[in-house]
C-alpha cells in the first residue's frame, strides 16, 4: 500500500529530508536531498560510506525522518514524519535511483557517491491547508521482523575503512 496523495503532494513540493539515526543510544541527524519513487513509495538519496549517518546504519537501519516547510504562516504549516528502514539498492532499482536522483539533483554526477533507499514503515502527514491541525497517518500492511531484515541486508551495509 502506497502513501494516500496528500502525502506524495508534500513529499514531491520538497527536496531534503531531516534523516535521524541512532546507535548506543545516542541520537543523529543529518539532512538529505531526496528524489521519490511513488511505484515503489520509497525514497532515495545519497551519501557517502564515511559519514556518522552512514555508519549509523551499519549498527542500525531503523531510522526516522521528517519533511517539513519552513514557514511562520500556521495556516501553511505542512510536513511529514516518517519511520522506516534504509538500505543500498541494488540491480534494476539501483539503476533507476540513481537515474531518478541524477535527474533532479544533477550536480550530483560531480562527486562519487553511494545510494541508499529509505523504505517506510509508518508516516505521519499534518497539513494545516487541509484544516488545522489536520494530521492524517499511514502504516506499511506488512512489517517483517527487524532481526530479518537486519540479515536481509547486512551485507549491503557493512561499512569498509
Amino acid at each position: 500500500m502506497n502513501f494516500p496523495q496528500p502525502f506524495i503532494d508534500v513529499i514531491n513540493a520538497h527536496h531534503v529530508l531531516t534523516l535521524a539515526t541512532c546507535v548506543s543510544d545516542e541520537p543523529y541527524c543529518s539532512s538529505v536531498f531526496y528524489a521519490f519513487f511513488e511505484e515503489e513509495n520509497c525514497f532515495v538519496f545519497s551519501s557517502e560510506s564515511n559519514t556518522k549517518h552512514v555508519k549509523d546504519l551499519a549498527h542500525n537501519m531503523c531510522v526516522a525522518a521528517n519533511i517539513a516547510l519552513e514557514t511562520e504562516a500556521i495556516g501553511k504549516i505542512q510536513g511529514v514524519q516518517i519511520q522506516g528502514l534504509v538500505h543500498r539498492p541494488e540491480g534494476e532499482l539501483l539503476k533507476r535511483a540513481k537515474k531518478a536522483y541524477m535527474r533532479r539533483f544533477p550536480y550530483a554526477a560531480l562527486i562519487s557517491t553511494t545510494f541508499w533507499v529509505l523504505e517506510p514503515t509508518w508516516a505521519k502527514l499534518t497539513d494545516n491547508r487541509l484544516g488545522f491541525g489536520k494530521k492524517l497517518t499511514w502504516e506499511k500492511e506488512a512489517l517483517v521482523a527487524t532481526d530479518f531484515l537486519n540479515e536481509k541486508y547486512s551485507s549491503q551495509l557493512k561499512i569498509r575503512n
